[in-house]
This record gives structure tokens, C-alpha cells and sequence, in this order.
């Protein structure tokens, strides 16, 4: 079974620092693209920082120049380093991956459960 298992979340003031963590895990032949959306109470999914399956990054608008997406491709972990951190990045952080599970599959679409970011004073 493959999961995708989200860390770092938390309580933090305004113009802070988090640092999230997820970690891919299970039978996985490679992986094409990960990285971070968020979900805030009323509002639609977003993509907030991605590695796409060509190796580039791709950043929210709101979110450039704050956040970084970095990974570590030996160990299926990929990081969001989020600095200067605004009320309105209050959300539901979920990691995502697009996975090949063998040489010939298809690619998989997962997701983590999700972590909670509050940005309060």
C-alpha cells in the first residue's frame, strides 16, 4: 500500500515559519510530480508548490518569494519551507504525488490526509 504521510503543521503568528514534511511510502516504482495544496474552510483546493514530472517548480502566485518547495528523492520525502507567513495562509496543507507503481502502470493520483496551518496572533 502506498501513503503519503504529512508533518509540521501547527500553530504559528503571523510573519512565522513552518516547515512541512511528507513522505511518500510503499511499493512505489517512481514517482513523476509531488508536492503541496492547501484547502481553506469555504474554499476550493489550490496548488500552493509542485515538482512537476519534468523536474521544474511551480509556485502559487500568493505564495512567491515565501514559500520554497525543495525534496529528497532518496528518501520519497518532499519539504515546503514557508516563511513570513500570513493569516491567509490558514488552510488544510495536503501532499500529493503522481506515482508509477511498477515499470508499465499507469500513474496514480494520491494524496496524505492532510495537515492543519493557523496563522494567528
Amino acid at each position: 500500500q502506498v501513503q503519503l504521510v504529512e508533518s509540521g503543521g501547527g500553530l504559528v503568528q503571523p510573519g512565522g515559519s513552518l516547515r512541512l514534511s511528507c513522505v511518500a511510502s510503499g511499493n512505489i516504482f517512481s514517482i513523476n510530480a509531488m508536492g503541496w495544496y492547501r484547502q481553506a474552510p469555504g474554499k476550493q483546493r489550490e496548488l500552493v508548490a509542485a515538482f512537476t514530472s519534468g523536474g521544474s517548480t511551480n509556485y502559487a502566485d500568493s505564495v512567491k518569494g515565501r514559500f520554497t518547495i525543495s525534496r529528497d528523492n532518496t528518501k520519497n520525502t518532499v519539504y515546503l519551507q514557508m516563511n513570513s507567513l500570513k493569516p491567509e495562509d490558514t488552510a488544510v496543507y495536503y501532499c500529493n504525488a503522481l506515482l508509477l507503481l511498477t515499470g508499465r502502470s499507469p500513474v496514480y493520483d494520491y494524496w496524505g490526509q492532510g495537515t492543519q496551518v493557523t496563522v494567528s496572533s
